[in-house]
């Protein structure tokens, strides 16, 4: 049956709407975070992360999270609600003469969650020597900020020695 004028008038405003609110007439979204890319940016966040922390540096060590009351650490201590409570946890651990062990990350894995968050599990291993004095696992909730990837959640369980 041959289409009529009113409903080609309403199929035009269709697509004109489409098109007018960002919406692609197939459903397209927004481009996602690019896997690979978003193992090299966390990789690198740890790195640097453990660096600070290696050199005592509490806010060096911090600088990855989220400013912000909407950032959360779950931790032994239990739940912890924003960027300058997180850091209050940390302190005692960077004070002049606390003894502080060194750290590393092992075992990245990263997955992109959609346009602009990526979730993140890895092992930390804080040791002395060749000695491991403490290990556990994390998950990172991250997000692409415009001063880039920043944890805006983490969740650190520590494994039985």
């Amino acid at each position: 049956m041959p289409a009529t004028s009113a409903s080609l008038r309403t199929l035009a405003f269709v697509l004109a709407f489409a098109v007018a609110s960002g919406c692609s007439p197939r459903g397209e979204q927004p481009a996602a975070t690019d896997p690979e890319a978003l193992q090299v940016a966390v990789g690198g966040l740890l790195s640097e992360s453990a660096e600070a922390w290696n050199a005592g540096d509490l806010d060096g060590f911090l600088y990855w999270y989220k400013s912000g009351l909407e950032t959360t650490y779950i931790g032994s201590s239990g739940l912890i609600h924003g960027w300058d409570a997180i850091r209050a946890r940390y302190a005692p651990t960077f004070e002049p003469g606390a003894e502080r062990d060194s750290l590393r990350f092992e075992g990245l894995k990263t997955r992109p969650l959609g346009p602009g968050l990526g979730l993140a599990t890895a092992r930390y291993v804080l040791f002395r020597g060749d000695s491991i004095t403490s290990e556990g696992v994390f998950t990172l909730l991250l997000e692409e900020t415009p001063e880039g990837w920043r944890i805006v959640h983490d969740h650190s369980s520590a494994l039985a020695n």
